[in-house]
């Protein structure tokens, strides 16, 4: 069982970028980082559900497949759930839609009380208010003989870097510069000292760099 964490961001760190709105909930430059997964053939198949085989079978596509790979149950902050859309609305069900890419259990950090959220094809919200270690706590009886995905967002992953919980991070670094957002590595001075960390370049340019904790 490994805790593992999957992110994209700029050429300069951001993760988060500015200016989210309802329209544009996850800022308006996110579509820049996210771009090549997006194209992706699992991407469109697991999220978007689309049967027609188009998209990239690259070294991107390689990375989208392992991030759904081998995953028991997933941690997530209250704005990748989407509580911010309609934060007064005790039957709204997230924003992933009837067929949410998960498929496990997923516990949802937040301070709201709210009843956990069943789908058809095994994805399973859980609200919690909690530390880190005590989610990870939660998420390991879920997952089973599975790893346990950290998705995020900005906050949620770096407190668990921080904490020193995450047994895997991979960075999918797109060539761009935001200037502006939530930067994922401030404050986490010579965190690469306890990672093997490597690198692989994709067709896209998208810089994928895996963090591996030393054993």
């Amino acid at each position: 069982m490994a805790v593992r964490i999957d992110l994209n961001i700029s050429l300069d760190g951001v993760v988060a970028p500015s200016n989210p709105s309802p329209e544009n909930p996850m800022g308006e430059d996110w579509g820049k980082i996210v771009a090549a997964y997006s194209a992706t053939r699992t991407f469109r198949e697991r999220v978007l559900h689309d049967t027609t085989g188009e998209g990239t079978t690259g070294v991107d596509d390689r990375y989208a497949a392992a991030y759904f790979e081998a995953v028991g149950a997933e941690i997530m902050g209250a704005g990748m759930f989407g509580f911010h859309s309609f934060p007064d609305d005790p039957d709204w069900r997230g924003w992933w839609g009837d067929e949410p890419p998960f498929r496990v259990p997923v516990i949802v950090l937040t301070h709201r009380e709210h009843p956990p959220v069943d789908f058809a094809n095994g994805t399973r919200f859980e609200f919690l208010s909690a530390t880190p270690e005590e989610a990870l706590a939660r998420a390991r009886e879920h997952a089973v003989d599975g790893d346990i995905r950290v998705g995020g967002g900005a906050g949620v992953a770096r407190a668990f870097l921080a904490a020193g919980l995450v047994d895997r991070l991979h960075v999918a670094v797109s060539p761009v510069i935001l200037g502006q957002g939530v930067r994922l590595w401030d404050d986490l001075r010579e965190l690469d000292r306890d990672y093997t960390v490597t690198s692989e370049v994709a067709e896209s340019g998208v810089i994928h760099i895996t963090f591996a904790r030393q054993t």
